[in-house]
């Protein structure tokens, strides 16, 4: 019983990349992606669904009363309360569409923080921030004259939580914080600072973009306030996101887009604003990408979060084991509680040249500072190599991407 369930519980890599049309083309062969952080690439369900919107039943939702337009309608909302099973909401109408976790998290930034933050209230957000929940605070901060407070990063790429104690005061309002770290891989206990921030009154928005795709996720578990994230790091579309937010929260939210779709009745003067959740989601919206994202979801729920989330575990505990032998290779982040975001410098090698090389050699990765200029300050450096794995990346993936940080050794010796 034990093997059948270890079976059982094993997700069919070989199986799993037949879904993904990208490597089937014959200049695509050879090619190892591991740019997934960045974002993931698409399976043939979510390229079919929007393959099929377009064809089939292209038209705008909610309005009109001919079969296409009702098909749309039930397949847009549909999508949304597959979003909201899959992340653990308690009702459809607290997920949000918008068009990314950047827009996300500005629509909580406009629509709560212009609206409550005042002079000499506090925001507490971590040094491992993305840039996408770091300017928008700077800039709430800047109009409101709130102030910014930082949880420290430690040596080891994780946060000091043990700080939480002294960081939340009457003062705090919001806590932004990611899930996990895009740059070291660092998996937050965001559980921790949201049970801290709630003990001080202050409300508590994460940044899931890096961890949804890894790992299941119960915002009602979390009790998280608000929550944000991609759909194009989780094998949705470019152009979709979603934030959640707490019912009576977003009822006191002010809109942030104005116009159609979003009104309940107009006037000469003044305007009066629809329910959730189309008091957020003005005008017509990219129905084809909500559509694949649903799909998306789809397809995760029937590979399953947790066999994902062991295998991706697997992928990132068989890397560092690997990297931690090689003593002209540093690794950024901590060695355990990480996902399999592995940052990295070769000894004598500039970031952009490891990346130019592995493409040499059909290996896609990342370089630069990840929109995470906090962290590269942190690290004293100015950029790193980023190789990210998904479910679509095997062992030998690993090993051919290890021989290639051998190979670049060698070519750039003569330079080092």
């Amino acid at each position: 019983m034990a093997i059948a369930e270890s079976i059982e519980d094993k997700l069919d890599v070989v199986q799993v990349r037949k879904h993904f049309p990208i490597f089937s083309y014959p200049e695509n062969a050879e090619l190892i992606y591991l740019d997934s952080a960045a974002t993931t690439q698409r399976p043939t369900k979510v390229l079919d669904a929007i393959r099929h919107f377009n064809e089939e039943y292209n038209s705008n939702i909610h309005r009109s009363a001919y079969k296409l337009a009702e098909k749309a309608t039930a397949g847009y909302e549909c999508a949304r309360l597959l979003i909201a099973q899959f992340i653990g909401a308690a009702h459809s109408h607290e997920i949000i569409f918008t068009r990314g976790a950047t827009e996300a998290i500005n629509f909580v930034m406009r629509g709560w923080g212009e609206k409550f933050l005042k002079p000499g209230d506090e925001i507490l957000l971590s040094e491992m921030e993305h840039h996408s929940n770091l300017v928008p605070w700077q800039v709430a901060a800047q109009k409101s004259g709130a102030k910014l407070q930082f949880i420290p990063l430690d040596d080891s790429g994780e946060l000091e939580l043990g700080k939480l104690d002294d960081l939340l005061t009457e003062r705090t309002r919001l806590v932004a914080v990611t899930h996990a770290s895009n740059v070291l891989g660092t998996r937050v206990d965001v559980k921790r600072i949201i049970d801290a921030a709630h003990e001080m009154k202050a409300l508590v928005l994460v940044d899931g973009a890096q961890h949804v795709p890894h790992s299941p996720v119960n915002v009602q578990d979390l009790d998280a306030d608000f929550y944000v994230f991609s759909g194009h790091k989780m094998l949705g579309p470019m152009g979709i996101g979603i934030l959640y937010g707490k019912e009576a929260l977003l009822d006191a939210m002010d809109p942030v887009l104005y116009g159609g779709s979003m009104i309940d009745d107009v006037g000469y003067y003044e305007s009066t604003w629809a329910k959730l959740p189309w008091k957020f989601e003005a005008g017509t919206q990219n129905i084809p990408a909500v559509i694949g994202l649903g799909a998306a979801i789809e397809l995760l729920e029937e590979w399953g979060m947790r066999r994902i989330e062991k295998h991706d575990r697997m992928l990132t505990g068989y890397v560092l084991q690997q990297l931690e032998q090689l003593d002209f290779v540093t690794v950024f982040g901590p060695k355990e509680h990480r996902n399999p975001v592995i940052s990295f410098a070769i000894q004598g090698i500039h970031a952009h040249d490891i990346a130019t090389f592995f493409d040499s050699r059909n290996i896609a990765i990342r370089s630069g500072h990840h929109c995470a200029k906090l962290i590269m300050k942190k690290l004293n450096i100015s950029a790193t190599a980023r190789a990210s794995f998904y479910l679509y990346n095997t062992t030998e993936h690993v090993d051919l991407f290890v021989d290639a940080i051998h190979k670049a050794r060698g070519y750039f010796a003569r330079w080092i």
